[in-house]
């Protein structure tokens, strides 16, 4: 065998006893009412009665799966957001030897699609989380519970490209661009994501995607449906900067703004005859009776107002590779920002104070 591949067949030998699958249950008359989602087991099918699935001991049915790593030996387990999501579902973690337990759910994230679970157990084997930057045509690796059926499948490729910018549905989460309150399932933008050409199935979200030190760069989140090995995981860095949130503060704290706004390029311009080609259009999109600007949010208390543009961020521009919210995420909640933008084509400023997302 050739250096590599020894290296890959030691790699997931070490790795897999850290890699969980993430049973998703709920009641008889929970099933029932619960819409057909992402993340559901094969065999619940829209047209398939619920009382007619298997029922454990508990009377709980099964209605999902996912897949999670331990980076604590004491039973901490990072997974995605969506695989967690319903907080009215019982969680169970299985490890690699067929041990099961009942795992509780820290914290999410409310910007990214990341969540930290915590279940009753020591001396667990974990993974590394990578601290080196990746690059296109990087060899990856993910392991997780593919389909919900196949517990540690293991697939290969590379690093197909680097910050990408994607729209997905991720079975819950908050209304439009920016906050609010939690909602029903819609689709979420994710910014900033690895893109990958290794196998990712449904079951797989929240499995780890590893280099080949064995050290995770990334949790997997999202795949293009018809398209040839195109899927997205999350750079493993947010879900350190959760970790250490929850360690400091005990919860994941992200700064807020409270608006929704599409970003401005030459096309837009020319389609609605803006005044610039640039910026922050408030504005609710195709969000029926959405609102551009939230209620009691901070950006209503410095005064911006729907069709308002935000040009610059504390004097740095913002175009389509300058996103406000990028801006607003390298900050935090507490600080005070500088904003320009135009009204009605006419230049104005203001202060802002981010508070922490709720």
């Amino acid at each position: 065998m050739v250096n590599e591949e020894k290296q890959t067949i030691e790699l997931v030998k070490k790795a897999t006893p850290a890699v969980v699958s993430i049973t998703i249950s709920k009641t008889v008359a929970q099933a029932k009412e619960m819409a057909f989602g992402n993340m559901l087991h094969p065999s619940f099918l829209p047209d398939f009665p619920a009382d007619a699935l298997p029922v454990d001991d508990n009377q709980k049915i099964k209605v999902g799966g996912g897949s999670g790593f331990i980076v604590d030996s004491n039973g901490i387990i990072l997974t995605n957001k969506h695989v967690v999501i319903d907080g009215e579902a019982e969680y169970t973690v299985t490890t690699s030897d067929d041990t099961e337990y009942t795992a509780k759910v820290l914290t999410r994230d409310p910007i990214n699609d990341i969540a930290i679970l915590k279940i009753e157990a020591k001396d667990l084997p974990t993974l590394k989380m990578s601290s080196s930057a990746i690059q296109p045509g990087q060899t990856v690796l993910a392991i997780g519970n593919a389909l919900g059926l196949f517990s540690n499948t293991v697939s290969k490729g590379i690093v197909s490209g680097l910050s990408r910018k994607i729209s997905a549905a991720m079975g819950g989460g908050n209304p439009g661009e920016e906050g609010g309150e939690e909602a029903m399932p819609q689709v979420e933008e994710l910014r900033g994501v690895i893109q990958t050409d290794v196998a990712i199935n449904q079951g797989n979200s929240g499995g780890p995607l590893l280099n080949l030190d064995g050290e995770v760069v990334g949790i997997n989140t999202a795949v293009i449906y018809g398209a040839q090995n195109i899927g997205f995981s999350i750079p493993i860095q947010w879900a350190k900067n959760d970790l250490a949130d929850l360690q400091k503060f005990g919860r994941i704290i992200r700064p807020y703004i409270g608006l929704r706004y599409i970003m401005l390029n030459k096309e837009m311009q020319k389609r609605y005859k803006l005044s610039t080609d640039y910026g922050a259009l408030i504005t609710p999109g195709h969000l029926p009776g959405g609102q551009a600007v939230i209620k009691n949010s901070p950006a209503e208390k410095a005064g911006l107002k729907e069709n308002d543009i935000i040009l610059e961020v504390n004097g740095q521009k913002l175009d389509e590779k300058s996103d406000l919210q990028d801006k607003i995420q390298l900050l935090n909640a507490g600080d005070e920002i500088s904003l320009s933008y135009l009204r009605k084509d006419k230049p104005h400023t203001a202060k802002l104070l981010l508070e922490e997302r709720k």
